[in-house]
């Protein structure tokens, strides 16, 4: 995301709102059954989907936290970290992996769904209260370890990220597929 031109945050919150919005409308409507059945294209199921969906945003406020602190130093000091972080994506993946496996055995759809919206209303809150010369901050990153990201993020890039991650896993989704498929 280029910073020549103010960063659209009502885009980003009404991404937000919509993705809130989807998440509580895919929980409300998923049965037990539904959450167990696997995803399209990886090895969790929706249940645990929908977790790794929401951790995409709680994760975010790490993300923040990181590139605030490496936007205040070289360049060169936050390449060097993605680096070393680009080699521990085997650990790393492993532990994305086994995350929501276990999440969704003690965390209820019900806590998901109110957890959502409080990262979500976080969010919102720090979004608001930046700067425009706080969102061109930024620092490196691990592009092994996540599709959506860049080599070279700014803060605003990073409250774009998670809708963008929620999009494409919601597509990965299985949920009323089995309903639907008894109707035709």
């Amino acid at each position: 995301m280029t910073q020549a031109h103010p960063m659209d945050r009502q885009a980003v919150y009404d991404g937000y709102e919509r993705a809130r919005q989807t998440f509580h409308r895919l929980l409300d409507a998923a049965s037990e059954s539904d959450l167990a059945r696997p995803t399209r294209g990886t090895r969790w199921t929706n249940g645990q989907l929908l977790w790794h969906m929401l951790f995409g945003y709680l994760a975010v406020r790490a993300l923040l936290v990181l590139a605030r602190v490496f936007g205040r130093l070289p360049r060169g000091v936050s390449k060097v970290f993605a680096r070393l972080l680009n080699a521990a994506t085997a650990p790393f993946d492993l532990i994305n992996y086994a995350g929501p496996v276990g999440a969704v055995k003690v965390i209820t759809p019900r806590r998901m769904g109110a957890a959502f919206d409080r990262v979500i209303s976080s969010l919102r809150r720090q979004l608001e209260a930046e700067s425009e010369a706080g969102l061109a901050r930024g620092m490196h990153y691990p592009v092994r370890w996540d599709p959506f990201f860049k080599d070279f993020m700014t803060l605003a890039d990073i409250y774009g990220y998670p809708t963008e991650h929620f999009d494409f896993h919601h597509r990965q989704l299985t949920l009323g597929e089995a309903a639907s498929r008894a109707q035709t």
